[in-house]
């Protein structure tokens, strides 16, 4: 990769003109989540670094991952490069998991170093996401955190994101959800009435950002992933006062434990879904060091009514490991495209070996980890129809469903609960629509043959890409 970390990510940003920077000096609330939600309007959005915020001297980046541009030259491809052909390219990556990290005993992350009277509030520049959130919110963070059963098992540390609220100067509040790794760890070191120690990552390379918002197996680590996807390996410090890997490129990290049996209430926060997800009792972090760069970079997150930041973070790497874990035992399936509220909504293209196998594909999007509690609308389509292009899938439901027999509810199933259509939090019904052309030995009532696509289509294509492109009126 040609670049190293955050820092080196927005340079490259900037040399394709898709990071705009902010010079003038904007407040903290509401300039900042209001350029969040400014950049996430635009067609492909660029990246904003906001260099002079009223009353702080750090720097603040937004909308890293926010637009399919910046999602493409994050793994050094083309810009314009189609969703469909970024997915298949990030999964032929998948498959060079898992690649070793590589340890280095120094790094910029460690310039300076706080070991007392840690005040968060000066640390970083601290805003509201959202109008009504229930206080200042870290939404792009890198959790760091291991087994307290097996401590020097590399793999069973976890990387993940979550978000976590700022209740005083040196205390979080975090959301721990059931189906989160990280709960493993907490339950593990709570059931010995024993804190749990944490590293947070603040201002990460943005690779490391998409694997850690990934739903990967519990004894996979994001760090080697991010190294197969990268191409080459990904770089890990030791946190300064455990045996936690933090990612030595990271702007700043917070040092601290999770307090054991002990929750206060956490939130509103403005969500995923586009709607604050209301007050619940959540675990808390104390933190007890911290280490960062000389004039650190912090990095947030505008999260709101899609599609926003998030939404781009979440789309592909919530895509790529259902279509791997499906198609391990359905051969057939072409693509996933679960880029809709973090899975919530998932489309499947795949070829029916036999009748009903459309439905049985969506059954088995709803056994796998993340599709479990997460997936609510499954749409199954043919294999030549494009999941990511939303015409062919209206196309298709709009010609191959007769819903007296291809629209089926699930109820009483697991759900997510910051969907604020689950009820009660956490159970939802579950709907499959399947609109896959009928084989045998379902009842094919009349023959019906496709249009073909003109013998001469791909190579026009490319000819009228290229006019529009040089801008030359239309002419050959």
């Amino acid at each position: 990769m040609p670049y190293a970390d955050l820092r080196q990510f927005l340079e490259r940003l900037e040399a394709e003109g898709q990071l705009v920077r902010i010079k003038e000096p904007v407040q903290a609330e509401p300039d900042l989540s209001s350029i969040g939600r400014a950049a996430a309007n635009l067609e492909q959005a660029p990246a904003v670094l906001v260099e002079n915020i009223k009353g702080y001297y750090q720097k603040v980046a937004l909308n890293v991952h926010g637009s399919w541009a910046n999602h493409a030259l994050m793994f050094e491809l083309p810009k314009d490069m189609p969703v469909k052909e970024q997915f298949m390219e990030i999964s032929r990556r998948w498959d060079n998991f898992p690649v070793p990290v590589r340890r280095v005993s120094s790094s910029p992350v460690k310039e300076i170093k706080h070991h007392e009277q840690i005040n968060l509030f000066e640390l970083m520049p601290l805003f509201r996401v959202n109008k009504f959130d229930g206080g200042f919110y870290l939404s792009k963070a890198a959790v760091v955190s291991r087994d307290p059963e097996d401590q020097d098992n590399f793999h069973k540390q976890n990387v993940g994101i979550y978000r976590i609220q700022v209740k005083g100067k040196d205390l979080l509040g975090i959301q721990v959800l059931p189906f989160h790794d990280i709960a493993i760890h907490l339950r593990k070191a709570e059931e010995r009435n024993q804190p749990l120690p944490v590293a947070i990552a603040v201002g990460n390379d943005p690779v490391l950002t998409f694997v850690a918002s990934t739903p990967m197996a519990y004894e996979e680590s994001e760090y080697e992933m991010a190294g197969a996807l990268r191409g080459e390996p990904f770089e890990v410090i030791k946190a300064e006062t455990s045996n936690l890997d933090v990612p030595a490129g990271a702007e700043l990290i917070l040092e601290g434990e999770i307090l054991p049996r002990r929750r206060s209430p956490e939130g509103p926060f403005g969500e995923f879904p586009g709607s604050y997800s209301g007050v619940r009792m959540q675990a808390e972090v104390k933190i007890h060091t911290v280490t960062h760069r000389v004039d650190p970079i912090f990095e947030n997150l505008y999260l709101g009514v899609p599609w926003t930041e998030i939404d781009y973070l979440q789309a592909l790497n919530t895509s790529i490991p259902l279509y791997k874990q499906i198609k391990a035992s359905m051969p057939e399936v072409v693509a996933v495209n679960a880029m809709y509220t973090h899975g919530i909504g998932v489309i499947i293209s795949t070829n029916c070996r036999f009748g009903g196998y459309g439905k049985a594909v969506a059954m088995r999007l709803l056994s796998t980890p993340h599709g479990m509690p997460y997936s609510k609308i499954i749409i199954v389509v043919d294999d030549f129809v494009d999941p990511f292009n939303l015409e062919q899938v209206m196309w298709a439901l709009t010609t191959k469903v007769r819903p007296d027999k291809d629209v089926i509810l699930i109820h009483n199933a697991p759900g997510m609960p910051l969907d604020p259509s689950s009820d009660p939090p956490g159970m939802h019904t579950k709907l499959i629509i399947d609109a896959t052309t009928p084989v045998p030995p379902d009842v094919v009532s009349r023959e019906v043959e496709l249009v073909d696509t003109p013998a001469k289509t791909a190579l026009w294509e490319k000819i009228l890409k290229e006019l529009h492109r040089n801008k030359k009126g239309g002419s050959m």
